[in-house]
This record gives C-alpha cells, structure tokens and sequence, in this order.
C-alpha cells in the first residue's frame, strides 16, 4: 500500500482529581472549545464534548500520526493550564485532572449512538453516578487490567 489511512474512533472519559467539581458550568463550553482545538492541533477532529463538574467524554478521531497516549497527555496537560488561569481557587483547591483516564475504540457504526450518550450527561449522572458508569464501561469494553482498589484511589 502506497497510502497510510486510519479512521479510528476514541471515547476518552477521565475526571477532576478526587472528583472535585471543578468544571464550572459558567466556563464549560470555552473549555470544550479550548480542548477542540488542542485535539485538531494534534491532528484528531473532535466529534463531541460534554462535561458534568467532576469529568469528562470527549469523542475524536485519533490521528495515524499521534499516539493516544500523546494525544491524552496534551489534551489534560494543556487544558488544566488554561483552567488554572481560569478559575480562581478556593479553600485552596486548585485545578487539576486525575492522572489516569479510559479510552475506549468505537466502532464507525457506533459513533452516533456514542455523540447522543455524550451530549445526554447531565440527564444522565441525575440516575448514574460516576463510578457506576466507569464500572459499566470496564465490563462493557471488557477491560481486564481494571483495579477498584487502584483506579478509585
């Protein structure tokens, strides 16, 4: 093959550190469209963002350029700056993101149903918690290296 093409679909899922709620939802979309951008500089399109205060969905096409990790790494490291310039502390509480995540491939059939699950948060999380959510997914995607004790900490 003379030509490299990729169309790979990630559902990337991570959360405030100690599930603090620190997305506001007076800043929530400029942060969304501050992580668009971070994710097209690194060649993956954003397909949708949604936040509740303590995590994040983010649905993009990862680059055949850029590993995930890379891609991850960036998008975290580059967007807590941005919200530490933007949201003042309190009681000392700074911003920042937990050091793990959850990526997750999906399929191209799937994409628009993973868009309507994202975009549908808030009315979510009113009968899901978290934790429950994260515990869905790991059976869901069949994730063997899950660890409650570890991941929860």
């Amino acid at each position: 093959m003379s030509q490299s093409l990729s169309q790979l679909y990630v559902h990337l899922v991570f959360s405030t550190k100690g599930r603090k709620p620190g997305i506001l939802p007076e800043i929530k979309d400029d942060l969304h469209a501050y992580i668009a951008g971070i994710l097209e500089n690194y060649e993956s399109p954003t397909l949708i963002i949604n936040s509740v205060l303590d995590h994040m969905h983010i649905l993009f096409r990862l680059s055949k350029n850029i590993t995930l990790s890379k891609v991850v790494e960036e998008v975290k490291k580059e967007s807590s700056k941005w919200m530490k310039r933007k949201v003042v502390s309190t009681n000392g509480y700074k911003f920042s993101w937990q050091i793990g995540y959850g990526a997750f491939s999906v399929s191209g059939l799937k994409v628009s149903t993973v868009e309507r699950y994202i975009a549908r948060q808030e009315e979510h999380h009113l009968k899901v918690n978290f934790r429950k959510e994260v515990e869905k997914f790991m059976k869901e995607y069949d994730v063997v290296e899950y660890d409650p004790e570890y991941f929860w900490r």
